[in-house]
């Protein structure tokens, strides 16, 4: 399972908690949403923590940093093409591999090119680095 899923870059489908409903209590998120593995680190444990991005359809508002997918990306990751869409990228979910309840989804419907991943990486380095990433552990 853990050697060949997930990899940055990959989309699946994900029950994704946003931070305002985690904040008011929920634990679950409210519908599965296409969203793409970030970064993938291996915690002190072995344990594989994804980092994961949603991918919606919604512009980013003034207080969010989302990334428009290209229709060449949207093509690669199996995502419609017929809407404009965005990784946003100052939001995050939290999840172990091993353990996740969340992660039901383990074959990825497509994956965004390494060149696409990479920008991803970046948006979010610099929003952590602004000190704005919202991340939401599930585990």
């Amino acid at each position: 399972m853990a050697d060949d899923f997930p990899k940055a870059g990959q989309v699946f489908g994900y029950h994704y908690l946003w931070k305002w409903q985690a904040t008011r209590g929920e634990t679950e998120g409210r519908k599965k949403r296409p969203s793409c593995v970030a970064i993938v680190v291996i915690n002190e444990a072995g344990k594989h923590v994804l980092f994961i991005a949603p991918i919606t359809s919604k512009e980013p508002e003034q207080d969010q940093v989302g990334i428009a997918v290209p229709e060449t990306e949207a093509r690669r990751a199996k995502l419609d093409v017929s809407i404009p869409l965005w990784v946003m990228v100052n939001e995050l979910n939290a999840d172990v591999l091993e353990s996740s309840y969340t992660l039901d989804e383990r074959s990825p419907r497509g994956a965004f090119s390494p060149a696409f991943t990479d920008k991803i990486v970046r948006g979010v380095q610099s929003v952590r680095q602004a000190g704005s990433l919202r991340l939401t552990r599930r585990t």
